[in-house]
């Protein structure tokens, strides 16, 4: 065995045949390579036992040893193949708490190794911090539990309880938190299981589901409501470009802001996107042909050393400003998005278009949270001959 070592460790404290007399490997994780195992230092897990076989002068067979609760032991057998296969059971039966056993780490550490694997897999900042805010949330229900003692009943815990937690929005009376957050909490702590399972941190036994969350209210705008919309920021050019790019593109409210002229080819009618969000670039994207000139002639009033589409800022505190001057003082500038997909889905356009449209990894997002066919509905209702049934 050879214990894994800088290989600017000094020649006195390297793995020789001297100093292995000297001091005992230390225990740790065992990794299996081409030459042998290789055994890293401070993780609590035993290094791996040796079987071996050999033969005795003056006697007959084959003979295999190994050590067990500190005493040598051996086993002869008459042949080689029959030695050998014994010493590949019992290599397997003395080191199973190896090969099987659960390492043992604070939640610190499996908090800091989870939320460090966002950066490696360049995730958004954005991931992260929804990540980071779970593991906050079961800490403080369920206590900075070492790895080996997050068990089926400790997350059953967690779910209980923090589906009991009340929003810290202040209202008028106390309410629980949604499903919806619970949910998102639920999906947060399984990605998080997994990865310590595949560090062999946790059993393989825990399962976690998402609860039943029931269907969301989706309201897209209607024809009056945008119309509303629009005539409260026709006096504001930026404003007026912001909120027609989101209903005609269905982009999110980060994507617009980032737009810059370079993206905007007029000849074409399209401009290219990249999301930050899901980090998704779409060239080419269509517009509209009636939007074309009216881009072009904002464009024509920028300053000449203006590369970004809009030079101010979308801050919560103008579109409250902006909504309650339209009417609509629940406005969400995501129902913009949401009023994009609609209106192209009760047009006849297939969900598969608008998902890509929206830049969705999966079809059942766009249905559950962008989907609204009431239009449509009515409309396959009225082509019931009910008139003809009543005479």
């Amino acid at each position: 065995m050879v214990s894994i070592r800088s290989p600017y460790t000094p020649k006195t404290a390297q793995n020789t045949p001297e100093n292995r007399r000297r001091a005992p490997i230390p225990p740790g994780p065992v990794i299996m390579g081409q030459k042998g195992a290789f055994v890293c230092e401070g993780s609590g897990v035993g290094s791996l036992k040796k079987v071996w076989t050999y033969r005795r002068k003056g006697r007959a067979g084959v003979y295999v040893g190994w050590y067990e609760l500190g005493r040598r032991c051996a086993k002869s057998l008459p042949t080689k193949e029959l030695a050998d296969h014994f010493s590949k059971v019992k290599y397997q039966q003395l080191n199973s708490g190896v090969f099987t056993g659960l390492l043992d780490i604070s939640f610190d550490r499996l908090k800091e190794d989870y939320l460090y694997s966002f950066r490696v897999r360049q995730l958004t900042q954005e991931a992260e911090y929804q990540a980071r805010l779970t593991l906050d949330h079961f800490e403080r229900i369920c206590g900075a539990l070492p790895s080996r003692r997050i068990t089926q009943g400790i997350v059953d815990h967690f779910i209980v309880q923090r589906a009991a937690d009340r929003t810290r929005q202040p209202k008028t009376e106390a309410q629980t938190i949604s499903r919806h957050t619970l949910n998102k909490d639920i999906s947060n702590l399984r990605a998080f299981l997994n990865f310590c399972k595949t560090k062999r941190c946790v059993t393989q036994d825990i399962e976690i589901k998402k609860i039943a969350a029931g269907s969301k209210v989706i309201k897209p705008l209607s024809e009056k409501q945008v119309a509303a919309l629009l005539g409260a920021v026709s006096d504001k050019p930026t404003w007026y470009i912001r909120v027609l790019l989101s209903l005609t593109t269905g982009l999110r409210k980060n994507d617009v802001e980032n737009l810059t002229l370079a993206d905007i080819d007029l000849e074409n009618c399209s401009i290219d996107t990249k999301s930050k969000k899901t980090r998704k670039a779409m060239p080419g994207r269509p517009l509209p042909a009636s939007l074309v000139p009216l881009l072009k002639k904002y464009i024509g009033s920028l300053p000449a050393e203006q590369t970004r589409l809009f030079a101010d800022t979308n801050t919560h505190k103008k579109w409250k400003l902006i909504r309650e001057s339209a009417g609509l003082a629940d406005l969400r500038y995501q129902d913009l998005r949401v009023t994009f997909s609609s209106v192209l889905q009760q047009a006849g356009t297939s969900l598969a278009v608008v998902q890509q449209l929206l830049e969705h990894s999966s079809p059942e997002t766009t249905r559950r949270f962008y989907t609204n066919v009431d239009k449509a509905l009515r409309r396959a209702v009225d082509t019931l001959p009910v008139d003809n049934w009543l005479e």
